[in-house]
């Protein structure tokens, strides 16, 4: 749910903001730079909550913990690309990819009952999958059509 806040208040101060720059609106960039905010906003949480970002991993993945920190500085990586004109297009299907790799996680996650930021087995099990699996699709569309396929 926090991602979805930060996402959807950042575009629209991002909204206005770029207008007042541009003295024009542009909704893709500044659904870029609301993309972008909300991964560092993410990325965040791979350095904080890293235990429980590890237990999201299946077990017959190694080096977990490395792998977290990898991604969160992906998902740094990825939120510079996207407001870089040259590389938006190669950073959305990045981040596509990294989104539809993230989704058997979350699954995991769920169905193990894994609260990432406690680093526990008390989450909110499956009932938490009729949010996120939606919400991940809607990151996936919305890195499209303001990186990939501008309207």
């Amino acid at each position: 749910m926090k991602p979805l806040i930060v996402l959807l208040s950042t575009f629209i101060i991002a909204i206005f903001t770029v207008k007042i720059v541009t003295t024009a609106y542009d909704f893709t960039l500044s659904a870029r730079i609301a993309m972008s905010v909300m991964l560092c906003f993410t990325a965040i949480g791979h350095f904080v909550f890293t235990k429980g970002m590890a237990m999201m991993i299946p077990q017959f993945i190694p080096f977990k913990t490395n792998l977290v920190y990898m991604t969160g500085f992906l998902e740094i990586l990825i939120a510079i690309g996207l407001l870089v004109p040259y590389s938006k297009t190669i950073s959305g299907w990045t981040l596509i990819l990294f989104l539809f790799v993230m989704l058997p996680m979350n699954i995991y996650a769920s169905i193990h009952q894994i609260d990432y930021q406690k680093g526990t087995f008390g989450g909110n099990g499956l009932s938490y999958l009729w949010f996120r699996i939606p919400l991940q699709f809607l990151f996936i569309v919305w890195t499209y059509f303001s990186s990939i396929r501008i309207l």
